[in-house]
């Protein structure tokens, strides 16, 4: 497995990945101009060329950054690739001057975050725009 930062996207192959992990519908996405013009970085975990987990980063230009769209591919599920992707993020981050690194998650995701990736549990506040 390697670990290849800020790599070429493919839209249809990350739609792909998203739609597993995630397990919802499969819509391609524009996630190689979204990515340009929103992340700080990303970071891709190819398997013999094949991309199978990927996370991004997005920022406020200053000391915060915030983890998006950590995804591993179901077959390659409980082998750490997750937590490499975050720990590379968290490099990417911190080498570009933030402070900060933010990540929300849903419950069942408590323990890769916290134990897995080191985070510490906050308070925080959320608003539904739509």
């Amino acid at each position: 497995m390697e670990l290849r930062v800020r790599f070429p996207v493919d839209d249809e192959v990350l739609s792909a990945l998203h739609s597993l992990a995630f397990d919802v519908p499969g819509e391609v996405q524009p996630w190689a101009a979204r990515l340009e013009r929103h992340a700080l970085t990303w970071v891709g975990a190819f398997d013999n060329d094949e991309l199978i987990g990927f996370v991004q980063v997005c920022w406020d230009g200053g000391a915060h950054a915030f983890v998006l769209d950590t995804a591993v591919h179901p077959d390659h599920g409980r082998k750490g690739i997750g937590s490499q992707l975050v720990a590379r993020a968290a490099d990417e981050a911190r080498a570009a001057g933030c402070e900060w690194l933010h990540v929300d998650y849903e419950p069942h995701l408590a323990s890769f975050y916290l134990d897995s990736c080191g985070f510490r549990p906050t308070d925080a506040g959320l608003l539904k725009l739509r």
